[in-house]
This record gives C-alpha cells, structure tokens and sequence, in this order.
C-alpha cells in the first residue's frame, strides 16, 4: 500500500503540477524482463516498490477473460498480468493523466498488446464490464474512504468465483482493510507476506 510522501500531492492527482523529470527502470519480475519509462509526480519513480513486487510474484490470474488493475501508475502490474497470461485482457485505469500516458507507453516499450488503459477515478472508467480478476496496489495517502470505495465497489465488477488481491502495509491499516474486505467479501486471506507487506485475497462469492 503507497505510503505518504512529497509526490502524494501529484501522484493521486489527475493532472500534476510538477514537472515531468523522466527515468528509466530495468528490471526482473517472475524471471522476466521489463523496462518501465518513469516519470516525477508519480508513485516510486524509481524502482518497483517492495509491495508492488510482492503482489506481482505472487498474484492468481486466470487463463483468460477480463483483469482490472485500478490505480495502475505507469503500469507494473496490469503489464506484468498482460504479459504473464497472454490469453487475459487487462484494463487498467488510474486518475493521474501522466500516469495514463506512461502505461501506454510501457505497453508499447514492453511490447505488450494485450492491455487498454484508460484515465478516471476507481471504477468509472470501466463501468458496464464485468472481471475476472481486479488488482491494485491502493493510494492510501488519498484516505481511506477512497481505498474503502476501491474494495466495496469490487464485487459489483467481478464475476462470480473472481479474485481480488491487493498489497498493504502490514503495519499502516493491514487489519482495518481485512476488516472491510470481510464486510465486502464476506471471506479474506493473507496470499503472502514479506519485506512488512501483505497480499489480501477476496474471492466473489456471489
């Protein structure tokens, strides 16, 4: 789960102030290569952030149907579930414009077309679609009534027997969110733990 910082101000915000200072990140995840274009008022700019890792390594995708990363930032982890399952369609949304833009630009670096990427808060941009999976590492400086929204509008998207799986802090509202993924699911689990991070698994029942 992101943790507070300068770049909270621009990272959760749909247009940024700040001016765009772009970098570069090469890196493994699943003992695969990806290049990820960057950029300042965006979240961990400089290396894929310890919990983002985790929830990558360890993710459930399906074979194949619809998968939704919502608050993707410049795209790690719906890429990494487009390129790991290329029979999945990922959609991936986030509100900051610049985030948008650098997703699709690391879809074309990464060669990746299996993905659409749209701009908008939460689920807006993909209403009237139903998914397989939903996925997020949650803006949890934007508040917890944005994050508690993410997790209580889920199972509303999903289909029937479809997973949700997001990454917090164990320490920084690890219990209050398995609280409300109970209230909203009806059922959590802790997928994995590591570096202070945990993956929470929700599975739609209904």
């Amino acid at each position: 789960m992101r943790g507070k910082g300068e770049d909270f101000e621009h990272y959760f915000t749909p247009f940024p102030k700040s001016k765009p200072r772009f970098g570069m990140i090469h890196t493994y995840l699943r003992e695969r290569s990806f290049e990820f274009m960057t950029s300042s008022g965006l979240f961990s700019k400089s290396r894929i952030d310890l919990g983002t890792r985790l929830l990558i390594e360890n993710m459930i995708l399906p074979k194949k149907g619809h998968v939704l990363d919502v608050g993707c930032g410049y795209g790690a982890v719906g890429l990494a579930a487009a390129a790991f399952k290329p029979k999945l369609h990922v959609f991936m949304v986030d509100v900051n414009i610049r985030a948008v833009r650098l997703a699709r630009r690391n879809a074309e670096i990464n060669s990746i077309e299996n993905v659409t990427i749209k701009r908008g808060h939460l689920y807006e941009p993909v209403n009237g679609l139903v998914f397989n999976c939903v996925l997020s590492n949650p803006p949890v400086t934007a508040g917890l009534e944005t994050v508690k929204a993410l997790i209580s509008e889920a199972p509303s998207h999903m289909a029937s027997k479809s997973a949700f799986q997001m990454v917090v802090k164990s320490k920084v509202g690890g219990k209050r969110l398995c609280r409300i993924l109970e209230e909203s699911f009806g059922n959590v689990e802790v997928l994995a733990r590591g570096s202070g991070y945990r993956v929470l698994k929700s599975e739609n029942t209904g």
